[in-house]
């Protein structure tokens, strides 16, 4: 599955993050805690160079809670300061005001050298697309200030926010990189929707998520779909399962498979198979 996708504006985000980076003190940069590594985009690295930046392990509450922490213990090790939130609870934001100091206090006490303190931590929010940076600034920042949508492209503007708990936050669009050099990373990213589905064939996306699905959470898999065996099925093979239990039958008694692709690819990202992480810290 060949998937490539570098809209407009996503040139423009990256034009924007270069020439602000300047004005903040940190970076908050978001990643997907069910796919810690693929929803990372490789050129944040080269765009943010020595700025202190602290990782969101976001939507952590819809992943693997034993990878979860497998991931922050792999990152930590790699000196990277990580956290995990779920933006919908709020679960892991108090956290972040605190690392985002310590990352900062030789900073902080050169200002207070200066006579300048209580100064607010400007920091820019940065993520691929469908992240939850949106809702992620909305909890952290107590108000609705962002726009939030669960499709890819929801804020297309960057946008200063400021907010009591003594920060600035400056938020830009989602941004993905021109082109996927590992053709898993773009399917791992359209499982979670961070990918228009419009762009892809859903089918061959619903069969290469079944086979993860029957090697690595197998009983969650049948649990779901009232299955009684996945062990040696093919995608198609179970594509077709799912959709007869979840009854996309047409006439003649045939599967609709491009209902059935729909309902697993939205019961997926809705966590109702289960928390599920798609990738390993190896």
């Amino acid at each position: 599955m060949s998937i490539q996708w570098y809209p407009g504006h996503m040139a423009k985000t990256r034009k924007i993050i270069q020439e602000n980076m300047k004005l903040v003190d940190i970076v908050i940069e978001l990643v997907d805690a069910r796919l810690p590594r693929s929803s990372r985009n490789p050129d944040i690295d080269a765009l943010l160079g020595n700025k202190p930046r602290i990782l969101v392990m976001n939507k952590c509450d819809i992943a693997d809670p034993d990878l979860n922490e497998s991931w922050a213990e792999w990152y930590a090790s790699h000196n990277i300061a990580v956290v995990l939130v779920d933006s919908i609870s709020g679960k892991g934001l108090n956290q972040i005001g605190p690392l985002s100091r310590e990352l900062l206090k030789e900073k902080i006490e050169r200002d207070r050298q200066k006579g300048i303190v209580n100064r607010a931590v400007k920091a820019m929010v940065v993520g691929i697309p469908n992240v939850g940076k949106s809702s992620f600034i909305n909890k952290f920042s107590g108000r609705a200030s962002a726009k939030t949508g669960d499709r890819p492209g929801v804020t297309r503007g960057k946008q200063w926010i400021r907010i009591r708990n003594g920060f600035e936050l400056l938020d830009t669009p989602g941004i993905l990189w021109p082109k996927f050099e590992d053709e898993e990373v773009g399917r791992k990213l359209a499982y979670t929707g961070a990918i228009k589905d419009e762009i892809i064939n859903t089918e061959e996306l619903a069969c290469n998520l079944l086979v993860f699905l029957r090697d690595n959470y197998p009983d969650k898999l049948m649990e779901r779909y009232k299955l009684d065996s996945v062990k040696e099925k093919e995608g198609f093979e179970l594509l077709h399962a799912v959709g007869k239990k979840r009854g996309c039958i047409v006439s003649g008694g045939d599967v609709d498979t491009f209902r059935a692709s729909a309902i697993l690819l939205d019961e997926f990202r809705g966590a109702k198979i289960g928390r599920i992480t798609l990738e390993k810290p190896e």
